[in-house]
């Protein structure tokens, strides 16, 4: 029995879905908040204690611009934080610190009720764009972190050989802010094979799709924070060997190191 399993048993459809089985609260972070520029966290309800993610907007963007994937997120039993910036030009390695203040505000400054929800030692960050590059740096110093996901990541530093953290890189086949060729495809390349990674592209998208409610983004977010937030195995079929690629599919191309063996990491 795993301790940290919560909700049903997953579907393909309940994955698409907008919403996942709990019903979700919400909590304003005023700004300035130390560290970052503020946020909102969702909540499940249901009184339980759940892993946390804190999430991050690109570059101009404000937490408007990953709302969707904070209360999609969450619905399926997770505290997440989707943050605003200190200014909404900082950059990839700020971001990184940014996303580390929010996942402290939440263990540490949060209400009683948001605290009360989180399981410390199981944290995740994810972020779109500049917030991409910020969750990959943060990944890299971090190797406690449970899952990183990069949403279309722009960072300078394409290695990224130290990360453990297990990584889900989505990249964007039409992106010209950040094409993968340059940013999500080498720095998915550059993760050791030891680690737990997979890349997906989608068909067809541009740079901003994250920033808009998307059924591939949010079932494979969801089965990858499952998998190795709460180390639930029962998501492992939606990853490996993972979607059907090509012409008809919403995933270009679709990469990974399966099949994701139980980690050392592992808490009995």
């Amino acid at each position: 029995a795993n301790p940290y399993e919560r909700g049903p048993d997953p579907t393909q459809a309940s994955l698409e879905a907008s919403r996942g089985p709990f019903p979700v609260s919400e909590e304003r972070v005023s700004s300035p908040v130390s560290g970052f520029g503020g946020g909102t966290i969702y909540y499940p309800q249901e009184n339980n204690t759940y892993g946390a993610v804190a999430i991050s907007p690109g570059y101009t963007a404000t937490q408007s611009s990953v709302a969707w994937l904070g209360e999609r997120i969450a619905s399926h039993g997770f505290v997440v934080i989707t943050i605003d910036t200190n200014t909404t030009l900082d950059q990839p390695d700020s971001r990184a610190d940014q996303l580390e203040a929010a996942l402290d505000h939440m263990v540490d400054g949060a209400s009683s009720t948001v605290r009360s929800r989180i399981d410390r030692n199981r944290l995740a960050v994810m972020g779109h764009s500049m917030g991409g590059g910020g969750t990959l740096r943060l990944a890299s110093r971090r190797p406690d972190l449970k899952a990183a996901i990069p949403l279309t990541p722009w960072h300078l530093n394409k290695s990224w050989s130290n990360v453990q953290v297990p990584t889900l890189i989505i990249g964007a086949e039409n992106d010209t802010v950040a094409p993968v060729a340059l940013h999500a495809e080498p720095s998915y390349t550059s993760i050791p094979t030891s680690t737990r990674k997979a890349y997906l592209e989608l068909n067809g998208a541009s740079h901003f799709a994250p920033s808009v409610a998307n059924a591939t983004i949010g079932m494979y977010g969801v089965a990858w924070l499952k998998r190795f937030v709460d180390e639930d195995t029962r998501y492992t079929r939606f990853l490996c060997p993972g979607p059907r690629t090509g012409l008809f599919s919403d995933v270009e191309e679709y990469r990974s190191t399966c099949p994701f063996l139980e980690h050392h990491h592992h808490h009995h």
